[in-house]
Parts: structure tokens; sequence; C-alpha cells
């Protein structure tokens, strides 16, 4: 059975039709209204990015759907989770700080912002959900104790997942620091007669697993989470994973998370993706390379699976811009996250949610 998600392009020239006002027409025609009771927690779940990129969500556009919340009596939160590498989210004072450096100021956004899984990334509760890797997932608790939420996903490339959406916002997002160690699960490692010897790894690495001695990055495998975080600053990309295997798993318990959060709120989530600024990396990196396809709209859908497939299926409609991170594929209808990384299949994602029901690859696309 097909599900539908609503898609509005970018294009107006009144102030009656702007980008503003579609979104609010999205939440409505979407029926996220539907899903919020008077006087619920309702969670806004989105990134705040990492300080030095800028391919988040413009706060502006949060603010909306804020105020689409708050019309239906609810009181609304922005949240997210610590990071597992380091960097300026990595515990819940640099995050808030690095959010509100971003914008994010309640002023600006109308709604305070809670860190879901605490100070440390402590705060944790489990969640049932019988599935091939895991019969329980460990999420962060006050992202389980909301009564409904909205998913807020700047869809773009990604490092390890191929594409992050709203599949990966709800999984590593859900998860506090124990539930992302356990979604990695990977073995890094490290192409010895390509290292140089830089140190770069060894600098960033959460855990202190990485040292350099005779010229050469060695990772102690009994320290490393398997974050990836190495794999972004490698200047000679000496550092990988077997992508053969290890990345397949990996997406498929990323996606059984996705699963555990969704059920944790019995259905009662809408998710908006946002497909501006498409970014061949992860906001979770400390820059934001060039867009790789022209701006397209904003989607919206009660079903995670179908936004990311439609999400998917948008981008490689478009022209690749030939001057950014694509090494191939942008002629318009080519897969365009397999010429940022031709060794990783993200759509595992969207099968696996489908297998698992959380989701349809099947979807009706329809343009307000």
């Amino acid at each position: 059975m097909s599900s539908k998600v609503y898609f509005v392009n970018l294009r107006t020239r009144t102030d009656k039709n702007n980008k503003i006002s579609k979104i609010r027409n999205l939440f409505d025609r979407a029926g996220f209204s539907e899903l919020i009771q008077p006087n619920d927690l309702t969670a806004i779940k989105l990134t705040f990015g990492e300080r030095g990129s800028d391919g988040y969500i413009n706060p502006v556009f949060v603010r909306q759907v804020v105020d689409k919340v708050k019309e239906k009596g609810a009181k609304p939160f922005l949240t997210d989770t610590n990071t597992l590498y380091s960097g300026s989210r990595h515990n819940s004072v640099d995050h808030l700080l690095t959010a509100l450096e971003h914008g994010f100021d309640y002023t600006v956004t109308g709604a305070p912002i809670i860190i879901a899984d605490g100070l440390r990334s402590e705060n944790v509760t489990e969640v049932q959900i019988d599935k091939k890797h895991f019969k329980k997932v460990k999420l962060a608790k006050d992202m389980v104790s909301t009564d409904s939420m909205i998913v807020l996903s700047h869809f773009k490339g990604h490092e390890m997942a191929g594409f992050g959406g709203a599949i990966k916002n709800l999984a590593m997002g859900g998860a506090p620091a124990v539930g992302k160690k356990e979604q990695h699960a990977t073995k890094i490692v490290v192409d010895q007669n390509t290292c140089v010897g830089c140190a770069k790894c060894s600098a960033i690495c959460p855990e202190k697993a990485i040292t350099v001695s005779g010229k050469k990055a060695n990772i102690a495998l009994d320290k490393c989470v398997g974050c990836g975080e190495c794999l972004t600053v490698c200047p000679v990309k000496a550092i990988g994973m077997d992508w053969n295997t290890d990345l397949a798993a990996m997406l498929e318990r990323m996606t059984e998370y996705g699963y555990g959060v969704a059920k944790a709120h019995e259905k009662r989530i809408g998710y908006i993706n946002f497909l501006l600024n498409i970014t061949p990396d992860c906001d979770c990196v400390p820059w934001s390379d060039a867009p790789i396809v022209p701006d397209i709209g904003f989607l919206a859908s009660t079903d995670p699976v179908a936004i990311d497939q439609a999400s998917y299926d948008l981008v490689n409609k478009q022209l690749g811009f030939s001057d950014s991170f694509l090494s191939c594929n942008c002629e318009a209808g080519a897969d365009k996250f397999h010429g940022l990384r031709s060794h990783i299949d993200g759509t595992t994602q969207l099968r696996y949610g489908a297998e698992i029901g959380m989701g349809s690859r099947d979807y009706e696309l329809i343009v307000l």
C-alpha cells in the first residue's frame, strides 16, 4: 500500500505563497494537526549542526512548525541528543551553546531546547522491538517520554549511511551514546600503505583509540566505538571499514533504532524533509561543502520510509553540479549518492525499513 507524501517546490511570486506559508500549509495538508493533542509535550526533533557547518535547517522555518504545534494547545520543545564523536555537541552544555550560536534561540524559534539524553548522555531507557539485530534498543529517555513528535530533517549525503534523512534523524538522533555505539559496532581499519602519519585521526578520536608510531596510525579495536569521525578528517582516505559487510549491517541496525523511536510514540509522529542546500556530508562535520544539486523544496508525510524514498528520487532527478563533490552521475536521473560514494548503498535503510514494517517505499507524491 502506498503512503502519501506531500510536496511543495520553492517557486513563488507573492507574499501569500512564500516559504513560510508553504511550510505551514504542508503541516496542515499532511494531517499533522491530528497527531497532536492539547497539552501534549511535543518534541520538534532536529539537528542544530556542528560548529563550522551551516547546512542545518533555518531556525525561521523551525518557528513555523513550533507555531503550528502551539495552535493545537500543545507545548513544543526543540530536541536532539549528544554526539558520540568529539565536537561542539558532545555534551549538553556545548550542545546548547552551539544551538544558540546557530540561531535556535527562544526569541527566534519560540520553543525551549531540551537535550534528550542528559548532560553526559546518561539519560537512557529501553524499548522492546524484537528485530533481527536487537531485541531492545537503548533510547534517550526524554525523547521517549514525549507525547508526540515532529521530525525535521535536512536531506543530504552521508559518509557512512549514503544519505541522511528522516530514518537516520530518528535513529542516531534518538539514541544516547550507548545506543549510537550499538548502531555503529563497526571495525575501523587503517591502510598502512596509504597512511601518511599526519595524526589528524588521533587528535580527533573521542576514545583516544588511535596512536601514531613510525609515521603510521594504529587503531586499538578494543577502544574504538566505530563512530567514523576519523574517516571525515583523513586527508588521504587511508581509514575505512569493510564496506561490503559491516556497513550494510550498520544500516540495518540504524534502521531498527529508528523503528524503536517510532514505536515508542505509537505513530504520533510527522516528518518534514528539507531539500535545500543538499550537501555531500552530514551536518555533523564542522564544514558544509557545496551543494550537489539545486534546491528542490519541502516534503511532509507520516511515513519515514516513504518520505526518504521520495526525497531520494527527487534528488536523483536533478542535474548534478559538476563542480561539486560529485565524481560522476551528474546527469538527470542518475544516482547522485552513488556518485558521491559508490561503495555505499544507502537504500538499505529504505529496503530494511519497509521489511520490518517501519513504512512503505511505495508512495503517492501529492504536489501542492
